[in-house]
This record gives C-alpha cells, structure tokens and sequence, in this order.
C-alpha cells in the first residue's frame, strides 16, 4: 500500500532536497516527477515548498541560507523515532555526532541532524501534526534508502544499535551489499563506496520510484541531469540508473520489477 497515515520508528519518512536555486529545482522536479508545490512561509521571507502528487505530500525542498552555501545540495533522509532526544543521546553513546541538537518544528514535529561514525548525515523525525510522506513505494515518491559509507562494519553497529535494524549481508558481483531490516520488513541497503568512485563522502542515497527508468534518465539529461550511472538491472528488482540534478544533489530512480509496500 503506498498511502501512509503514519510510519513507524525505524523507518524512513521523508526526504527533503536542501538546494542552492530553489526556483531553478522546482522547475527541474516538478518537470522530471510531475510534482505540484505547496508552499509553507517559514518566516523571515522564506518558504519550505512541499513537494506533492496527486495532493500527497512526497517531500520537501528548500534554498539554504548564505550561511549554508558552502554546503553541497544534496537530498536529506529522515527516519522516524518515538523521541528525537532520546533517540540523539543513544547516537552520541554509538558514537554518531549529532550535528544539531533536538529541536522543536513548529508543531509539526520535534527533528535532529545526526552523522553516522563514518559521516552520512541524516535525520531523526519525532512526527506531531506532520507524520512525514503521505505516498511512498510508487512512481513519483520515494522507495528505497541507500547508505554508502568507508566502513560498512562500524555503520552497521551503529544503526543496528540505534534503530534496532537487524543485516542481511548479499554477496555481489560488485561486492558484499547489506539490507537493513526491521520486523520483517526491508528498511534500507548499504554498501561500501567503490575505490572506482574516488575521494566520494559517506552520504545516504534517495531512490525515487518511476514508469520508465530509460526514459525519465532521458528527461533528466534533457533537463540538465547528469547520469552519473547508467540504466543497468538488477536481477530480481528492477532497473535503475543514478543521477546529479542540475545543482548537483544525488539521487536515483528506479523501475521496480514489483510494487514494494
């Protein structure tokens, strides 16, 4: 089922692009997915523009401040938790570095920044009025969570400690890949990054679901994407292909072979 009313903790909720020309990426997303926009005035003149399909809230995108150009764009992953504080104390005790303390969203929910042990940042999501992704798992909102990291061990006992996520370990062709899961339920993968890749950072991947990965590869490009990988199979899960937007936030697409739920 792609329609949420709630997510439960542990799982990813939302995802949220923090970019450097707003305009410029909702005229690239809204063209590449079909997204509206719903605006929501923030203060001080500026806006946090939801993303929506069909009237569904998939995510977010906003333009970081002066303070914060000299950060890369890229797309923020947020995991939803029973407690944003206790849930921040536990990854300082993991040895995560939790970048910005527990804070209050107006009454939308209670959030914190954390880095892994490694770096990949993401976010804690304790939902008030704003449970996070109304539609996930469908073509034109999020499905999958991807995490690249140095050292997929030390990863590994970080998130398993804090989210309860127990591994599944795959040999590839490529190397060992790990999916997360959580009672019963496939959470997120992570593998390590590949020497090929150069000096790249831990980070976390988003993957959004599509009809046609050949194609909306072809309408990124046309859009001013760069495909930073290719459409290629996966056996058994669909076709997928990487990408750069225009301002250079990662993020992936995929055609799954099956709906997830």
């Amino acid at each position: 089922m792609a329609e949420r009313t709630k997510h439960e903790p542990g799982t990813f909720s939302w995802v949220e692009l923090a970019t450097r020309d707003g305009a410029a990426a909702k005229r690239f997303y809204t063209s590449l997915f079909g997204w509206g926009v719903d605006e929501m005035p923030v203060g001080d003149g500026t806006t946090y523009t939801m993303l929506t399909k069909n009237g569904k809230r998939v995510g977010a995108l906003y333009q970081m401040s002066a303070q914060q150009q000299g950060v890369p764009p890229h797309w923020n992953s947020y995991v939803t938790v029973a407690s944003a504080d206790d849930s921040a104390a536990q990854a300082k005790k993991l040895g995560g570095n939790v970048m910005l303390e527990p804070f209050d969203v107006l009454d939308a929910g209670r959030m914190a920044v954390v880095a892994d042990p490694t770096g990949a940042v993401f976010s804690l999501w304790q939902p008030k009025r704003h449970i996070g992704a109304d539609l996930v798992n469908e073509p034109g909102a999020f499905c999958w969570n991807e995490l690249y990291t140095t050292d997929p061990n030390k990863a590994a006992d970080f998130y398993m400690g804090l989210f309860g996520w127990t591994k599944d370990a795959r040999h590839m062709d490529y190397g060992e890949y790990v999916i997360f899961n959580r009672g019963g339920r496939q959470m997120c993968g992570m593998m390590q990054i590949p020497k090929e890749w150069g000096p790249v950072p831990p980070h976390w991947l988003v993957y959004f679901a599509v009809d046609d990965c050949d194609a909306s590869v072809a309408k990124a490009t046309s859009l001013g994407a760069k495909a930073m990988m290719p459409p290629m199979d996966i056996e058994n899960v669909g076709r997928f292909a990487m990408l750069t937007d225009p301002e250079g936030a990662g993020f992936a697409v995929i055609k799954l072979n099956a709906p997830a739920t």
